[in-house]
């Protein structure tokens, strides 16, 4: 990879900052609508740039906490519509949102469905040039933008900080906000950058979203985020359509295919390698089941193509790493199905949660075997390896690319994992895992799903164009769509995006690729695609590897932790006596009945079915002694003015209603009797259709 001088970076970015819009249309400021301030305000934006006719759960009660003007934490599981819990209430204030988000993806898809809505956005991650940077930073500051994605790592440098002064900024958002805390299953220290941020503009309301915290993340993240007047909204992590299924298989192909033969609609089946896909995407194929692969090693082009060829339902099953999903909008899923066991629940909720977005039906199937649970455990080793290891990792790095001690801050590599692994003898799990907990340590930033932007660069001079008549009329207008958004083609390669030019051109981004390639054929620009391969970037200047520090944080303490998420994931599919749901819910500190339809469940009202009379009320009796004892009472819902964690609590015993045992598999008049033994007993309270255990 071929690196531009500092020198020259600076020079290139200083030319072009100082005529950001030259041979570009004028970019109108986005306006805010006039005075939204009451729900009715918020619900006609929503109407009128989303076309949604109602908001959802706790959308509404965040957007108002955030428009009065005080710090907020979300808790939304995944497809609960985080997403406008920001950009209504921006759509209503004066000034730009920044959004900062760690997934590259997810941010461009975003500002892809902003600017179909006609809403002004952009986004500043790794892997743009600093030229490119500047730009989009200088056009924030002129009023561009409604909304600024950006990522963890680049709230550190001091161009962003020095650009951040000159913007008019109406509300800071952070996605992923477990990611700030050191408890959170994904610590990020870049995230720490972000109390830098809010120093910078300390009257700046601050909404933090995440899908997956425990209490303790959320005492730690209004502590990072250093809260003010802040307020806690939660929405319940129960997912009554969703039907979760285990199943041991021996032979987890056979029982694939059983099961989608079996349930008709969208898949998505998840496995843990890239090979993986490839393979069980064949067999499909080979059965009848049209199948297409997808990770993180495609190209931009063939992601894009095989997630719209899933999405249109041109192809029904989608076999994937856990690199698709994040920012799909897919609702009607009707099936998720793991043949590689995740190792947390986290994670697990997250991917089985991408079926049933619609609220019908659909099914989060986890098949596992014996092997499984042997890997679960290996993987402990492989995602900690010793601090020797992460040493000689990092001196490696610097052999590779020929980096002097002092050198190579802020530069950023393209990363050959599989020529890495061959010449310096390392096995691809474990060096991973090395290289992450050196992100995590600060040292570097390691990106397996980094990104090379495409890049144009004429052929023919200036004047030459008059005389190129050999051009079809859609090649005519990509040409002149190039010539009036972007400069500087006739002297140097620049990046462009194909998504701007379709919008631009009115063609799609398939038909911009294909106009691109045949005007390189023919000798006119040279087109080189984006595409997608894992980065290096050296946070900090290159140092003797004997000097590398791991803390206990990073290292001892997130060990434990993922131990615990470990032994979590393994009770989830190997345990048969609490409903599913009921587990999952329980894991996030939250609560409900039992589901009714998982596997445990129906086991168990077969069970029920073949007991006596009696056999069936002292079956009851534990289970009503088991569920009332599962229960805990740390509701985090609307915590206004909390310090040091104090929890505004519903109650503090272990209790339930008669409706919440409504799916427990027990007829009435059983559970009837089970209360009536229990209360005689003395082991519980019955009052106003309410079980308490004493």
């Amino acid at each position: 990879m071929q690196h531009t001088s500092f020198e020259q970076q600076s020079q290139n970015a200083e030319a072009q900052s100082q005529h950001p819009f030259e041979n570009e249309e004028p970019i109108s400021e986005p306006q805010a609508e006039a005075s939204a301030s009451t729900p009715s305000d918020w619900l006609a934006i929503l109407r009128r740039y989303w076309g949604y006719p109602a908001f959802r759960s706790i959308q509404l009660s965040i957007i108002e906490s955030i428009s009065a003007g005080h710090d907020t934490l979300g808790l939304m599981p995944t497809g609960g519509g985080k997403s406008l819990t920001f950009q209504v209430p921006t759509m209503g204030m004066e000034g730009m949102c920044i959004v900062v988000t760690p997934l590259i993806a997810l941010m461009k898809d975003q500002v892809q469905n902003l600017r179909r809505r006609g809403i002004p956005a952009e986004a500043v991650y790794a892997g743009l040039s600093r030229a490119e940077v500047v730009q989009r930073l200088d056009n924030a500051i002129f009023g561009a933008y409604k909304f600024l994605y950006v990522s963890p790592e680049r709230l550190a440098t001091s161009l962003f900080q020095s650009k951040l002064r000159g913007m008019k900024v109406c509300l800071i958002t952070v996605d992923e906000a477990h990611c700030i805390s050191q408890w959170g299953y994904d610590f990020r220290p870049h995230y720490l950058q972000i109390a830098t941020i809010r120093n910078l503009l300390p009257n700046i309301p601050i909404l933090a979203l995440t899908a997956t915290a425990t209490p303790l993340v959320v005492k730690d993240i209004q502590e990072k985020l250093d809260f003010r007047n802040g307020q806690v909204f939660r929405m319940s992590f129960e997912r009554p359509n969703l039907h979760y299924i285990v199943r041991q298989a021996e032979d987890k192909i056979e029982q694939l295919i059983h099961i989608l033969r079996s349930v008709p609609g969208s898949a998505i089946v998840y496995t843990r390698s890239r090979k993986r896909t490839r393979e069980v995407a064949e067999i499909l194929n080979q059965s009848g089941l049209p199948a297409l692969y997808y990770h993180a090693g495609l190209t931009s082009l063939d992601k894009d193509m095989r997630q719209l060829s899933w999405q249109s339902d041109e192809t029904r099953i989608m076999v994937a790493t856990n690199a698709f999903g994040m920012g799909i909008d897919k609702p009607d899923v009707r099936l998720v199905v793991h043949i590689d066991v995740p190792d947390s629940l986290e994670a697990y909720y997250q991917e089985a949660g991408r079926g049933g977005r619609d609220g019908a039906v659909s099914y989060a199937v986890l098949l596992y075997n014996r092997s499984d649970i042997q890997k679960l455990n290996t993987r402990l080793s492989q995602t900690f390896p010793e601090r020797s290891y992460i040493r000689r990792v990092y001196s490696d790095l610097a052999s590779f690319y020929q980096i002097a001690e002092g050198d190579a801050e802020g530069r950023t590599f393209d990363f050959d994992i599989d020529r890495f692994c061959r010449v310096f003898k390392h096995f691809p799990v474990v060096l991973v895992s090395a290289l992450n907990l050196l992100t995590r340590a600060g040292y570097i930033h390691f990106s397996l799903e980094g990104e090379t932007g495409s890049r144009i660069m004429f052929l023919v001079r200036r004047d030459e164009l008059y005389g190129v008549d050999y051009l079809d009329a859609h090649e005519e207008r990509v040409l002149n769509a190039l010539l009036r958004t972007h400069c500087g083609f006739f002297s140097d390669y620049v990046p462009v995006e194909e998504d701007r030019i379709a919008e631009e051109c009115h063609l799609t981004r398939e038909e911009v690729y294909d106009k691109l390639r045949h005007m390189t054929q023919l000798r006119v620009v040279n087109y080189i695609p984006g595409k997608s391969v894992p980065q290096i970037t050296y946070i900090s200047r290159r140092i003797d590897s004997d000097l590398v520090e791991i803390s206990p944080d990073i290292y001892e303490r997130r060990l434990e932790q993922y131990k615990a998420r470990i032994d979590s994931m393994l009770g989830y599919f190997t345990q048969t006596d609490t409903c599913r749901s009921r587990y999952i819910l329980h894991y996030f500190a939250d609560e409900g009945p039992d589901c009714g339809y998982c596997d445990v469940c129906i086991s168990r009202e077969e069970h029920i079915q073949s007991l006596s009379a009696e056999k069936k009320v002292k079956s009851a009796e534990a289970y009503l002694l088991d569920f009332l004892a599962s229960i805990h009472k740390e509701e985090i819902t609307t915590l206004n003015n909390q310090e040091d964690g104090e929890k505004n609590e519903q109650g503090s015993t272990r209790s339930c209603t008669l409706s919440q045992l409504q799916q427990s598999g027990y007829p009435a008049e059983i559970l009837q009797r089970a209360i009536q033994h229990l209360t005689e007993q003395g082991k519980i309270r019955y009052e106003g259709f309410t079980l308490e255990l004493l």
